[in-house]
């Protein structure tokens, strides 16, 4: 079993960001349930058939529907292990779009962001959503970095405002910002109003 993250680990990215570490572990809780590992030790991942299909040039749309679709899909997930299937199956066409399609550990970083993150390389991300929570934090600190938008949302709990930039357009139907809301007032020790 991967080591979780410890409160040292978040105290040390919360002042790195400038933000509470209650923010952080609220944006963990949403992504992730709060733990970036499956049961075997593989990274917590959710292949994106969109993405896939736009980084390969919606090349593999019609010979391989259930990986690669023009628009997204909620129904072609398949939750834990077998979204390591889709990945592998991806891999198998093209596996730089395949890797860059998923989104992933603790906290659900998409590939495609790995610059973002201040990986030089789309590998070095590889091996840090594979190697520990603490890579997937590090990931995120980086990505957040790197998002002025991001990082004066999370900075000022504008759940909404966050979950826009980190989840898309559609993070309202899914209810992202409130749940966030929840889970920071769960960790911060303070009630709703």
């Amino acid at each position: 079993m991967k080591p979780h993250l410890t409160d040292e680990d978040y105290e040390k990215a919360a002042a790195e960001l400038g933000c509470e570490v209650a923010a952080i572990q609220a944006v963990a809780d949403v992504e992730s349930a709060g733990n970036g590992f499956l049961d075997d030790d593989q990274p917590k991942i959710l292949f994106e058939a969109h993405h896939f299909s736009r980084l390969t040039g919606h090349q593999y749309d019609t010979s391989h529907s259930s990986i690669s679709s023009r628009y997204w899909n909620r129904s072609l997930y398949k939750g834990d292990k077998k979204e390591h299937d889709r990945l592998a199956e991806a891999a198998a066409l093209n596996r730089e779009a395949a890797l860059q399609s998923a989104s992933w550990g603790k906290f659900q970083v998409m590939g495609f962001n790995y610059a973002s993150c201040g990986y030089g390389t789309l590998q070095g991300f590889i091996n840090d959503m594979y190697e520990s929570e603490s890579g997937h934090l590090r990931a995120f600190v980086g990505f957040i970095k790197m998002n002025n938008n991001l990082l004066v949302a999370l900075r000022a709990r504008d759940w909404a405002k966050f979950a826009l930039g980190y989840n898309g357009t559609g993070y309202a139907a899914n209810k992202y910002d409130q749940k966030m809301l929840s889970a920071y007032f769960r960790h911060s020790g303070t009630r709703l109003a």
